[in-house]
């Protein structure tokens, strides 16, 4: 009886004791071990955080944002050893957004989010955009006034409504806009006439700025773009029927065509009161295109026609007779004349044609003599034709050959 009583408390100890270990077993396997991560994502689905050490690194990074026109930037960073890091990071976001020229071009607001843990702090990066990534992409780098010209050429060629440059150069508004005036007027072939232009500069007060250029055209640029390429052809047309036995006499043959085509528009003409104005009648377009122009349009049609020959001819802007006025400077087998062809188709080619300094002083013309090269040739319109019953040409190549090799096209 003992015996079987002895086995039977053995049986249940062993049972106890399988049941124990059964148990713990169990548990033992539920256990998944958990490796705890630094932080968590802020924001939904999770992105992966790029660390940075410093305040120069989230500037980099806050900068390479910008570029990829990222609105959202998330970090960490184990190493600000900083008493209040959202103040800094602040800091870094505002000095971007004012004073860096892509910060203070492209964006609109830069906000920082802080979140400080024991052993790291999260930060977010929030940006709004006043500008495209495609403006942003197209900004021009601009390291000399060469450069810079021979951009703002393309650009005024194109007829593009804007344009952006990055710049280090020491220019002010005012020389943009006379860079723009200039290359208008030396280009009367391909621009078709000259816009308004809005610059503004970011940020305003810094050697390295963001200047942006808004150009205001009467007509859409895709239009004035077809003009350029009418204008090119008409020029060409027109300046392959001048005729003559030398430079001067082609030069007059070009004169007599134009204001054969070419009506000078008078009421036009009084109702102006500065250069350059977006007015028509002030282009080579209208002169040769529409068969009408002022001054203005009459020289710019002149210079066309000359420049597609090689000739060195410039543009005058000044006043005749107390009245806005435009007209050329002609260089001519080594000395610079004036001519007139507007004032040609009204009192004549022989009052206008080939003149000096004096010649139209007398007549009452008015420009930036300082700033402009002396006209005091000695050739005249009587030297080249004789005006008869008969067209007769004097006998002026033997008093001209030998400075012939002084005239540069």
């Amino acid at each position: 009886m003992k015996q079987g009583i002895i086995i039977l408390i053995i049986t249940a100890l062993i049972m106890s004791i399988s049941a124990c270990a059964a148990l713990l077993e169990a548990e033992r396997e539920s256990v998944v071990p958990r490796t705890p991560t630094p932080y968590e994502p802020a924001i939904s689905p999770p992105q992966e955080r790029i660390e940075v050490t410093d305040s120069y690194d989230l500037n980099t990074e806050i900068l390479s944002l910008i570029m990829a026109h990222e609105s959202v930037g998330l970090f960490v960073t184990y190493d600000f050893d900083l008493p209040d890091i959202q103040e800094e990071v602040e800091r870094v976001a505002k000095e971007i957004e004012m004073y860096n020229p892509i910060g203070a071009y492209a964006t609109s607001s830069i906000t920082a989010v802080t979140r400080k843990n024991t052993a790291y702090t999260e930060i977010d990066i929030l940006i709004e955009y006043k500008r495209t990534q495609e403006q942003v992409n197209s900004i021009i780098p601009v390291a000399t006034i060469r450069y810079l010209r021979a951009e703002l050429l393309g650009v005024l060629r194109e007829h593009r409504d804007e344009v952006a440059f990055r710049t280090s150069l020491n220019i002010s508004e005012e020389d943009i806009r006379e860079f723009i005036k200039e290359i208008y007027y030396d280009n009367p072939r391909s621009i078709i006439m000259l816009p308004i232009v809005a610059v503004e500069a970011f940020p305003e007060d810094s050697v390295d700025r963001i200047i942006e250029l808004h150009f205001g055209h009467i007509e859409p640029s895709s239009l004035l773009q077809q003009y350029a390429e009418r204008l090119a052809i008409n020029v060409r047309y027109n300046a392959g029927l001048a005729v003559g036995r030398n430079d001067a006499e082609i030069l007059l043959t070009l004169a007599r065509n134009l204001i054969a085509s070419t009506y000078f528009d008078e009421p036009a003409a009084r109702a102006i009161s500065e250069h350059g104005p977006q007015n028509f009648a002030a282009t080579a377009f209208s002169a040769l295109e529409r068969g009408t122009a002022v001054g203005e349009g009459f020289a710019m049609a002149f210079k066309a026609l000359a420049d597609e020959l090689g000739f060195d001819c410039r543009i005058v802007l000044g006043y005749r007779d107390g009245m806005v006025h435009a007209w050329n400077i002609v260089f001519l087998f080594g000395e610079f004349y004036h001519v007139d062809v507007a004032m040609g188709a009204i009192y004549g080619l022989e009052t206008t044609f080939l003149k000096t300094d004096y010649d139209f002083i007398e007549m009452l013309y008015e420009w930036d003599f300082e700033n402009t090269v002396r006209c005091n040739g000695t050739l005249t319109y009587e030297d080249i034709v004789y005006l008869g019953d008969d067209m007769q040409y004097n006998d002026i190549d033997d008093a001209i050959i030998n400075e012939e090799e002084t005239y540069t096209a």
